[in-house]
């Protein structure tokens, strides 16, 4: 049994990826400040798999404090590193708290690995690597184009960050970018808890639905696209986790030059905002209180993914479809009215 460190491991995709790992025989170790996640999110994990697991109430930019972790656990063999914030608008109104954060924290869990010779990194990209792309869908070979915010800028230099560093050090890593994690696990114990208003679509969605928020904007129906929205790829969180479990079986099991470092993540479909408010409409058998809004800065037009590759060379096998990502969220959002968050 393989012990992993999982940084942001109360986060939304973070703790799906726990559920996953530990469903497959690995031991985890989580590190999260609680900045931007809740200690809730452990219960629910625990409920669901039957162990419960240690977190480091821990800032990742606290270098002392970090490696502690590290003195404690000497045997961790790899590391998902989750742990960053990721507001898109919220990096555009305050972007040295986004480099700050993003990029020390990364610096920080390098140098550690370095020290306690740990080779296995899986880091938490996403697609917004690649801006503005001009040809859909992206492939990994797709050229990045300048980053349309701060969010996605620390993520383009958190790649060449982890490149850099891998050409002194044997490091064998995986960057899987993702596009829009979406929906909740079927147990409806854990999922998306914004810890402020939130800013992805889907638990904007589920909010209004219950009524905690009036009503949902649609930022912008002047976009070049089918129907004037934003086009994403969502694809359900519990795919994404299960992407980051076979990741690190295959640099623990196979040898370098049987897989490569960069992976695209989402379901290959692009849909559209408005797709996506009346797909939950209709699953979930609803009408939700909506209307347009002015576009929001640091939203790129459209994107969605090739998966073909994290398909092949990960054994990945996309396991829900976009109703079940509609009908978990909101079954998620329904349970936690019963919870004291």
């Amino acid at each position: 049994m393989a012990k992993v460190l999982v940084t942001g491991g109360c986060g939304y995709i973070g703790s799906h990826t726990i559920v996953d790992l530990i469903n497959n025989g690995f031991e985890v170790v989580s590190v999260d400040n609680f900045s931007r996640s809740n200690p809730l999110i452990l219960k629910g994990v625990e409920e669901i798999t039957g162990k419960k697991v240690q977190n480091y109430n821990v800032d990742l930019c606290d270098f002392e404090a970090t490696k502690q972790i590290f003195e404690d656990h000497k045997d961790i063999e790899g590391i998902i590193h989750f742990a960053a914030y990721k507001l898109v608008f919220e990096s555009v109104q305050n972007p040295l708290l986004y480099y700050r954060n993003n990029l020390n924290s990364l610096a920080n869990l390098l140098e550690l690995m370095q020290t306690y010779k740990i080779q296995n990194l899986v880091f938490s990209s996403s697609c917004s690597v690649y801006g503005n792309a001009k040809d859909l869908p992206v492939t990994e070979k797709t050229p990045m184009q300048p980053a349309e915010s701060p969010y996605a800028h620390t993520k383009q230099i958190g790649e060449g960050m982890i490149e850099s560093f891998a050409k002194n050090y044997p490091l064998k890593y995986m960057l899987l970018r993702y596009f829009n994690p979406a929906g909740a696990h079927e147990s409806a114990k854990i999922g998306e808890l914004p810890t402020s208003k939130p800013q992805n679509l889907v638990p904007y969605i589920t909010k209004t639905a219950t009524g905690e928020l009036k009503q949902l904007s649609i930022f912008g129906s002047d976009y070049p696209t089918k129907d004037g929205t934003c086009v994403r790829d969502y694809i359900h969180v519990m795919d994404i986790g299960g992407a980051h479990t076979s990741a690190l079986k295959k640099m623990q099991t196979e040898p370098d030059g049987n897989w490569e470092n960069i992976y695209n993540l989402g379901a290959g479909v692009g849909r559209s905002v408005l797709e996506a408010v009346t797909t939950f409409e209709k699953v979930n058998d609803l009408k939700l209180n909506w209307k347009y809004v002015d576009r929001r800065p640091g939203d790129v037009i459209a994107i969605y993914a090739d998966n073909q590759k994290a398909v092949d060379d990960l054994n990945w096998k996309l396991k829900y479809s976009f109703e079940e990502i509609m009908t978990s969220a909101y079954n998620w959002e329904k349970a936690l009215q019963t919870i004291a968050v």
